[in-house]
């Protein structure tokens, strides 16, 4: 985890609202931050500047885009794991496999949201890429937002655009049964 970041995630109030980035762009700055919330010690609101302070990795990934056809493109950002592992999930020392339980849900500004298990990133079990970009062929993406990237998802379904929101906790929290 950096400890860059792990500072700039503060504690959460005891409200659910998550607890404001130090340096983050004020309410009025629509569109730039998401809220990272759900079973976290520190739910924060992050702009694309934040993430941009995290270790970046870029990835060249391609899917089938239903209206604009084939896309390819250079993704740069931190890993989604990275990101919540700063966040401090939760998961409970007792239960070995607790993390397993944990569903991530990202949501886009249009309402797209796609759910991950944390098994699927987490290097132990699947090990997965998730991408949290900050950069899409070089263009920074402070103006739209975060996307996360997927590769390996052809249709792309997963790949969620200008990120409003992303929650994490266990299964049962969501609802499933």
């Amino acid at each position: 985890m950096d400890k860059g970041i792990s500072s700039r995630l503060p504690q959460a109030a005891a409200s659910s609202r998550p607890a404001r980035v130090p340096g983050a762009r004020a309410p009025g700055a629509a569109g730039t931050r998401l809220r990272l919330s759900g079973d976290l010690e520190r739910a924060a609101l992050l702009a694309v500047a934040d993430l941009r302070e995290m270790p970046q990795r870029t990835v060249e990934a391609g899917f089938a885009c239903g209206r604009l056809g084939e896309q390819r493109h250079a993704y740069t950002g931190p890993l989604l794991l990275d990101v919540l592992l700063a966040a401090g999930p939760r998961f409970d020392p007792v239960i070995g496999k607790d993390r397993v339980r944990f569903l991530i849900a990202v949501t886009g500004r249009d309402g797209h949201t796609a759910v991950l298990s944390w098994a699927e990133i987490d290097p132990r079990y699947g090990g997965g890429v998730a991408l949290l970009a900050t950069r899409v062929d070089g263009r920074d993406m402070d103006a739209d937002g975060p996307q996360l990237v997927v590769p390996g998802d052809t249709a792309g379904g997963r790949y969620v655009s200008r990120i409003a929101a992303i929650w994490t906790g266990p299964a049962a929290a969501a609802g499933a049964a």
